[in-house]
């Protein structure tokens, strides 16, 4: 399979990586057969969430979105302690909807979030009480760092405002996603295979696909150039892809993954199963456009990870790497 590879390296090195990869490697039957399945159209696209996120000017919403994908990142328990969970209107919640409902509260209690200058002189005590609640939350004091650095470049290059800075991108999703790698290191996702850098940038692409959906593809929302977006290379798409079959893992990868024990950031295994993750989205989306239905590697995902949120698809567990970048 070919097509036109964008998205500033993204979808080279991916492709490039998955052309070597000796620990993870694409299953084309499994790959064509959900494509087949996904070509019937019975799966549909998820729409965005009011639910769970917050929802207020635009200004607002926007300077939301940049806090939640600046800590939206490792919510997995270290082992033997227990996963984080929040509470809110008598439902408990786990994972990135513990993270953006925690926002939410925080936001409509009051506590200034989405404002630069207190994001900038943010306190470890003050992100203890906006991110309370049961088990362990891990890399606190990262989450902190991004947050104060998030505040900082926004009142030092953009009046504080994050209108300004996605005013920036001139409606274009991929630049959004390459102002944020430029202008944040904690956006800067990349890693170094057999001597070549490899880019992911997950964070980056995601903020141009919430701000795309939590604005209808209008307004704030209206950017060009979204099919250039790669699929976000996370810990729950290759989990899901691998449940399908699309992903075959070396058997002491395979193991490594099955006992929890961790997968070092940077390495080649590590490398290995975020590009061929990346690599098997866009091969499905190209299997998809031959089979008569278009959509776009981030919509892709969107479907992958809405299906990984169901317990058939968790019968093997995720890899774990300790990272900020997912």
């Amino acid at each position: 399979m070919d097509g036109k590879i964008e998205m500033f390296g993204v979808l080279e090195t991916a492709r490039d990586v998955a052309g070597k990869s000796r620990h993870v490697h694409i299953n084309l039957e499994a790959l064509q057969r959900l494509s087949g399945e996904l070509a019937g159209g019975s799966i549909r696209i998820p729409g965005w969430d009011d639910e769970h996120h917050f929802r207020g000017d635009d200004e607002a919403t926007l300077a939301y979105l940049l806090v939640l994908d600046a800590i939206n990142f490792c919510f997995w328990p270290p082992p033997g302690r227990d996963k984080w969970e929040i509470s809110h209107k008598q439902s408990s919640y786990s994972g990135y909807y513990a993270l953006s409902v925690s926002l939410k509260k925080a936001v409509e209690s009051g506590i200034p979030v989405t404002d630069a200058r207190f994001l900038a002189s943010l306190t470890l005590d003050q992100m203890k009480e906006i991110l309370s609640g049961r088990g362990e939350l891990q890399l606190i004091e990262r989450r902190l760092e991004n947050l104060r650095e998030l505040g900082r470049v926004l009142l030092e290059n953009y009046d504080g405002k994050a209108s300004r800075l996605v005013a920036a991108a001139r409606g274009s999703a991929a630049a959004l996603a390459r102002l944020m790698t430029e202008s944040f290191s904690s956006f800067r996702d990349e890693a170094v295979y057999q001597g070549e850098k490899v880019f992911f940038y997950k964070r980056a692409q995601l903020l141009a696909a919430d701000i795309h959906g939590a604005f209808g593809g209008e307004g704030w929302g209206g950017f060009g150039g979204m099919e250039k977006l790669t699929a976000f290379a996370d810990y729950k798409l290759p989990q899901v892809l691998r449940h399908m079959g699309v992903l075959d893992y070396a058997a002491p990868l395979a193991e490594r993954i099955d006992r929890l024990i961790y997968v070092d950031p940077g390495s080649p295994e590590e490398v290995e199963i975020r590009a061929n993750t990346i690599w098997a989205v866009e091969m499905i989306r190209q299997e998809l456009e031959r089979l008569g239905r278009k959509l776009r590697a981030f919509e892709i995902d969107w479907i992958l990870w809405n299906l990984g949120q169901d317990e058939a698809f968790r019968q093997k567990p995720y890899h774990r790497t300790i990272t900020i970048f997912y």
